[in-house]
């Protein structure tokens, strides 16, 4: 692959906060502790190394490439865009933007337009953080045991992450074990990533906060009712609740709750747990 030098900074880039601004945003997130302490390790990493530049020492010789592992709708795209932020604010990338994409966006139809299209994903990425959602369907197999145009991908994906591991974060993100099965096809692949984060469920306490908060976003509040009905509801589907979709089905339940209190003539206000029945 050919070397370019980064694109100019987009004007649709948001400004570049201080690392106290960011950090609130992190800290308000409802759940992820043990993210959160992720987090704090990989910057901790950072700043050793500012510190270790200042002093004249190399720094240590650790890429920004993480993997996000867990269920849908466990923030981990909110997760990818702070931790541009806060590398921007850190000062370990310049502009901390997010290029997001998946399996389609890389693979393409023809033939040779799996490393092109990767190689420009990357390119768009230089500054900031390349999310790759669903990143495990790039090791998918078909009936031959082969997948050319995800293998393809990978290949090229290991190269310029070394090649700019010092310029650009990549973050793959999906399930738990179809991830380690992608990093079983591609050993070279896991041996390019510093960090993995696992995003746990969000527990049926942290999904009513979660509600409550899209509730309020959308000029509405949780009666009493409403809540209780909610968390029973919450405690009876957590064992389905990563194929649900964890905060994703929270914010859907209250979607619904409201198109009901809408047409009941009530645009702003209360809902009510008759609002979230069907």
């Amino acid at each position: 692959a050919t070397t370019a030098a980064p694109p100019p900074p987009s004007k649709s880039r948001p400004r570049k906060r201080r690392p106290e601004e960011v950090w609130a945003e992190i800290d308000s997130l409802v759940g992820l502790a043990p993210v959160k302490q992720a987090l704090r390790e990989v910057a901790a990493v950072v700043q050793a190394n500012r510190e270790r530049r200042k002093m004249g020492l190399p720094p240590l010789k650790q890429s920004l490439h993480m993997v996000f592992l867990g269920s849908p709708g466990t923030g981990k795209t909110t997760v990818a865009r702070l931790v541009g932020e806060l590398f921007a604010a850190l000062g370990a990338l310049p502009s901390g933007h997010l290029v997001e994409v998946d399996r389609g966006k890389l693979t393409g139809v023809y033939r040779g337009e799996p490393a092109k299209l990767t190689e420009e994903a990357v390119r768009r990425a230089l500054g900031g953080v390349l999310f790759i959602d669903e990143a495990y369907a790039l090791a998918k197999r078909d009936w031959y045991g082969y997948d050319t145009q995800g293998s393809e991908v990978l290949s090229t994906l290991v190269k310029l992450m070394e090649d700019y591991r010092d310029r650009v974060c990549v973050i793959l993100a999906g399930y738990t074990e179809p991830t380690k099965e992608l990093f079983r096809v591609n050993p070279g692949l896991e041996s390019r990533i510093a960090f993995t984060i696992e995003f746990p469920d969000y527990s049926p306490e942290e999904l009513l906060a979660i509600a409550r908060l899209e509730a309020r976003k959308q000029g509405f509040y949780l009666t009493g009712g409403a809540q209780d009905w909610l968390l029973e509801h919450f405690y009876s589907v957590q064992p389905r609740i990563g194929e649900l979709g964890n905060g994703r089905y929270a914010r859907k339940l209250v979607e619904g709750a409201i198109r009901r209190a809408v047409m009941a003539g009530r645009a702003t206000g209360e809902l009510q747990a008759e609002d979230f029945l069907d």
